[in-house]
């Protein structure tokens, strides 16, 4: 099957997480064809170009979600059309950018019925709720866009920011965007032009094209701006979309809002327009996999079906840390924490922690292993932590003769003391986590690889990761966090116990086989319960609907089929028959079957081959059963 696998800010250009996980998902599904549709989030990431793809990618299209809209993007009717949105097109706009405005800039109405279109002289469509209403003036706008082209200039036009103004200025505006000054205005609507870029991206094509319109299946990374092109194929086309989450994208864009320099007005419709776009990305989602239960609950709580979601947890690459040694029962005394420096790790919490495991366990170490993380304060965060670690633990010295050493290092995956990152957890006997925000914890699992013993805080996914494999405490309790560590410490057959625990569960859940295998089985079973969608060839009702599973099954089993008496004589010219015309009653010799597909080692056993026999009532082909035939 044809999979549109499409990507925000990350595979094929960006490496990283995303990149890591489509990577091995693509690789490890050889038997489908994919196309990556990728939206790139920065300049470097195209000049990078994109990593070397197997030869079952087929084709890869890419966009950028920062500058101008990309003349070479533009639709076929807007280049045909050569000139700018007439009246008639801006009056559609107004309508259709009016409904999107008011289901994100607004209070909800309550029961009665919305109103007149914010900014625009068009009546409202019959919607009942802001999400009905988002979903029309989204889908009107992808019509628009589709028809006449345009779209990008009418989203940073003057009639744009007055009916964003309209919105923010009335009765029912969100509190926060009460005070929005002009400037806030022109902010909002140059973000949600990029952010709706892909409603004009040359993406979608038809069934006999390249394109999003001829793919079987849209597998979107995340439910932001990366899913828009699937709810497009799905809209127009039928195409089933499955998205898939490992960091919540709705999660990510709040967490980085809080430390933006734009005004509060801003940041609050820019996350009201968020949390539309991901509430409709879940309910039109065929099938939405969340990477652990933490994740889950977002997007319940953001509108998700609890029917539709299932867990499927991020597959890693363990053969690397197959080599690593098992925690021998022996008398280390060393803390390791693993992962990018930055606030919310909470290094300060476990270098305080420390000083308790040194009363305890005077002989304890700690080795804290990375770099700088992509947090903005992840620098003089670092910093700030080798500064606190000098205080709390000076350099020690055993006489006045010996250089000084503190029980603090701090070092980097590379350097000659840590070569690799299994050199890392190799060099520990109980691995720490300390942070107070986290997603899926994928240092904790890259540790249960290795077969060692941890400690974590409460947060994120750590609890459904460890599994009772490891000591588990309270975030921010720098006691507790003392307490854990000094007690594996202290009990080195314990520590042996919990990490081969560790390294079996781990093996189970977190593999990049069980990732892929699953993928697979939810590529399947999505296509299974796709009907035949509109398209040349396909086969209809009555009314003009695409009929659910048209073309029966036996057509899909490669060979030669025969056709009985009747059927054979009414399709042949008149006074022939056709020599693959079986006589009624007689049972055909085997099918010839493709090559490799082996029915000659069918038939040479003796196993019966299908019969296809036809309709007497419509001359078409049916399935039959009886004597082992269909």
């Amino acid at each position: 099957m044809r999979i549109g696998l499409l990507t925000e800010g990350g595979y094929p250009y960006a490496h990283g997480e995303s990149h890591t996980w489509c990577d091995r998902l693509v690789r490890g599904l050889t038997g489908h064809d994919f196309e990556v549709y990728a939206l790139h989030t920065d300049a470097r990431q195209e000049a990078r170009g994109p990593v070397e793809l197997p030869g079952h990618v087929r084709l890869v299209r890419s966009a950028p979600l920062w500058g101008d809209f990309p003349a070479g993007h533009r639709r076929a009717a807007e280049q045909r059309r050569g000139r700018g949105p007439g009246r008639r097109e801006r009056r559609r706009f107004a309508g259709h950018f009016g409904d999107l405005v008011a289901a994100f800039a607004t209070l909800p109405p309550g029961a009665e019925q919305a109103g007149p279109a914010v900014g625009g002289d068009a009546p409202d469509p019959p919607v009942t709720s802001k999400a009905d209403r988002f979903a029309t003036g989204l889908y009107g706008l992808a019509e628009l866009a589709g028809e006449h082209g345009g779209l990008p200039a009418l989203l940073r036009s003057e009639e744009a920011v007055r009916i964003l103004e309209a919105a923010c200025h009335g009765p029912r505006a969100l509190p926060a965007a009460h005070g929005a000054q002009v400037k806030d205005l022109l902010a909002v609507t140059t973000r949600l032009e990029r952010a709706l870029r892909p409603l004009s991206l040359d993406w979608y094509g038809d069934r006999r094209a390249a394109g999003l319109g001829g793919v079987d299946l849209c597998h979107a990374t995340s439910a932001g701006a990366a899913a828009l092109p699937g709810l497009l194929a799905g809209h127009f086309f039928g195409t089933p979309l499955l998205v898939t989450e490992y960091g919540v994208r709705l999660r990510e864009h709040y967490l980085a809002g809080a430390a933006s320099p734009l005004s509060a007005p801003v940041r609050a419709l820019l996350a009201a327009f968020q949390g539309a776009l991901a509430a409709e990305a879940y309910t039109r989602a065929a099938l939405i996999t969340p990477g652990n239960t933490h994740a889950r609950r977002w997007q319940e709580r953001c509108g998700a079906d609890r029917a539709r979601l299932r867990t499927v947890y991020p597959g890693m690459d363990a053969g690397p840390f197959g080599a690593v040694a098992d925690a021998a029962a022996d008398d280390s005394k060393t803390l390791v924490w693993v992962g990018a420096v930055e606030p919310a790790k909470d290094l300060i919490a476990l270098l305080h922690a420390f000083t308790g495991i040194r009363r305890t366990e005077p002989r304890a170490t700690l080795r804290i292993i990375g770099g700088p993380g992509r947090d903005p304060q992840a620098p003089g965060y670092l910093a700030h932590c080798r500064t606190l670690a000098a205080q709390l633990f000076p350099d020690e010295a055993a006489d006045a003769r010996t250089v000084g050493e503190s029980p603090v290092s701090f070092e980097e995956i590379g350097s000659p003391e840590v070569p690799t990152l299994q050199d890392a957890y190799a060099a520990g006997a109980v691995v720490v986590l300390s942070s107070v925000v986290e997603g899926f914890p994928r240092s904790l699992v890259e540790a249960m690889f290795c077969g060692r013993a941890t400690v974590s805080t409460e947060v994120g996914a750590v609890c459904e990761v460890i599994g009772g494999t490891g000591l588990v405490v309270p975030p921010r309790n720098p006691r507790a966090l003392a307490e854990a560590c000094g007690a594996l410490l202290a009990d080195p057959d314990r520590r042996a116990r919990l990490g081969a625990a560790a390294r079996a569960r781990a093996l189970e859940l977190f593999t990049v086989e069980q990732n892929v295998a699953a993928f697979r089985g939810i590529y399947l079973e999505l296509i299974s319960h796709a009907p035949a969608r509109p398209a040349a060839g396909r086969a209809r009702d009555a009314r003009g609907l695409p009929q659910p599973f048209a073309r029966p099954a036996e057509s899909h089993v490669p060979g030669r089929w025969a056709v009985t008496g009747a059927a054979a004589r009414a399709a042949a010219p008149a006074g022939r028959t056709p020599s693959w015309a079986v006589p009624d009653g007689e049972r055909p010799a085997a099918p010839v079957p493709a090559a490799g597909c082996g029915g000659g080692a069918a038939a040479a056993r003796g196993i019966r081959q299908p019969v296809r026999r036809d309709d007497p009532a419509t001359g078409q082909p049916r399935p039959t059963r009886g004597s082992g035939q269909w």
